[in-house]
């Protein structure tokens, strides 16, 4: 074992560790230190030349993973943001209201360059509803900040409906509330940025249900007053998608828009 210390003395003994070529046993023998010493270390014999020539371990991580930036609460807000503002008129308000949705551009010019919503922000000369619109796109913008998954608040707001009934919108969807018109709103923009898969029925349902629908237009359909759409005269509201357009088919109410059926 080799060893100095830092007491500053003129000289310092030390031992040191040799090994005899005749007999291959370890004696100590005896050193004279006439300098200053500042520091020391220890070593076991032959463990210093192991470690010299034995380069630190290195941690492999890949440059381009530190780089990527993830969406995260404390990202701060750039100068410029992309948006779509979407307009909607409800027969049970007297003003339209506009909904924007900025988005922020993640990674831009990268293979991880990813597009997530901001912020979001509802303008409408209606006062009525302006202190819950506040504190609704409040609450949503920092559930978009948040980072995450952030689907979750399209079914969350579909399911709200409004006590006092809801309104039918062209092409003969039912809207539960505001809120529920809100939800699709917000549904239709993340499909837009890619971050939901649009509903599409393959080739094989698709031509079931063409084939339950021209079945269904061969016969004479019940009338009825909200059935002005693209789907049959007669059609049903469907629970599913909301949509006029459950027909009964073979004993069986099917939507054709969706294909759901309670018989399965």
């Amino acid at each position: 074992m080799a060893e100095a210390c830092s007491k500053g003395y003129s000289t310092i003994s030390a031992m040191r560790t040799m090994e005899t070529e005749a007999t291959g046993r370890s004696v100590m023998s005896r050193i004279e230190v006439e300098d200053k010493i500042v520091k020391y270390s220890v070593t076991q014999d032959g463990a210093g030349a192991d470690l010299a020539s034995t380069p630190p371990p290195v941690t492999e991580k890949s440059s381009e993973e530190t780089k990527v930036i993830r969406m995260h609460e404390k990202l701060e807000r750039p100068e410029v943001l992309i948006g779509s503002t979407y307009k909607v008129k409800t027969p049970v308000t007297e003003h339209a209201m506009y909904v924007t949705i900025n988005d922020i551009v993640l990674n831009e010019g990268t293979e991880y360059e990813k597009r997530r919503p901001f912020e979001i922000f509802i303008n409408s000369k209606n006062l009525d509803h302006y202190q819950w619109i506040v504190a609704l796109t409040r609450i949503m913008s920092a559930v978009f900040r948040k980072g995450g998954d952030v689907t979750f608040l399209v079914e969350e707001l579909k399911e709200v409906f409004d006590p006092r009934g809801g309104y039918w919108q062209p092409g003969g969807i039912f809207m539960p509330s505001i809120i529920a018109e809100l939800g699709y709103i917000v549904e239709r923009h993340l499909i837009q940025i890619g971050l939901l898969k649009p509903l599409e029925l393959d080739e094989e349902q698709q031509k079931v249900i063409e084939g339950k629908r021209a079945d269904f237009e061969a016969r004479d359909g019940q009338k009825d007053a909200f059935a002005e759409n693209k789907f049959p005269e007669g059609a049903q509201l469907c629970g599913k998608c909301n949509t006029a357009a459950s027909v009964m088919l073979d004993g069986c109410l099917t939507c054709l828009n969706c294909g759901y059926s309670k018989c399965g």
